[in-house]
């Protein structure tokens, strides 16, 4: 993560070394020196930036007093040669206070603290990933049935229908659509063509024999054109000796 800063101080020298340390660190972006806050302030409102490094003490504008100006994203990290400004410098929640003369470590720290500050508001504001679907809807007998992925042991293709096998279930569920239509909207890393009339759920199967996969009583065959695709996903998914 990248923070574009700007450097406030009526000290040009300390407004260099400032700079220098800015330079010095990969995650900061410089995009403005100043010599007070009144030449900064029409930058900092019009083109925030999101770490504003700023002397205290400074003729016209002060820093405490810019800081109350400035937009709520922008985060502040006071320089000073005069201890008595800590308290009210954390009353304006300011990241952090420097004391000068500043050294690159304490420098460091204090961005630190900045980014870490920017990473996890990051984070709040994310929404968490939509949550993958675990079952299916399928029209069957005149209704709405939903089906657990969980459940499903292999789909066999008809003509114009499919029948889905489930574990636990004596009869397959019928349902008007083919079996195409619903392989796409099966999760790819769930489900796994075996032929061309048939999916099957690898976790589900115990045993394979002669290009075969056994569920209970039935085989389903594993044709020439899916067998290498097969025993890929088999690979990928489980330890295959």
């Amino acid at each position: 993560m990248k923070l574009n800063c700007a450097i406030i101080d009526d000290e040009p020298l300390a407004v260099e070394l400032m700079e220098g340390y800015v330079r010095k660190t990969p995650f900061l972006t410089l995009c403005g020196s100043f010599g007070s806050g009144s030449a900064a302030f029409d930058m900092l409102r019009d083109r925030p930036v999101d770490l504003l490094f700023c002397d205290i003490q400074m003729p016209g504008l002060s820093g405490m007093e810019l800081s109350r100006m400035l937009p709520a994203d922008t985060r502040v990290i006071f320089t000073t040669a005069f201890s008595r400004y800590a308290v009210e410098g954390f009353r304006v929640n300011a990241v952090d206070y420097l004391l000068k003369p500043i050294s690159y470590a304490d420098f460091l720290a204090a961005a630190n603290k900045a980014l870490a500050w920017f990473e996890l508001k990051n984070r709040a504001e994310t929404p968490p990933p939509a949550a993958a679907p675990q079952s299916l809807f399928v029209k069957t007998e005149y209704r709405l049935r939903q089906i657990g992925f969980d459940s499903i042991l292999y789909i066999e293709g008809l003509k114009d229908y499919v029948k889905i096998h489930v574990e636990e279930e004596t009869h397959p569920v019928l349902t008007l659509t083919s079996l195409k239509s619903l392989e796409e909207q099966l999760p790819a890393d769930r489900f796994v063509r075996v032929h061309r009339s048939f999916i099957v759920q690898p976790s589900k199967i115990r045993s394979i024999e002669r290009n075969r996969i056994v569920f209970g009583k039935e085989y389903i065959p594993v044709s020439e054109n899916y067998r290498q695709a097969f025993f890929d996903f088999l690979a990928e998914h489980s330890l295959l000796f």
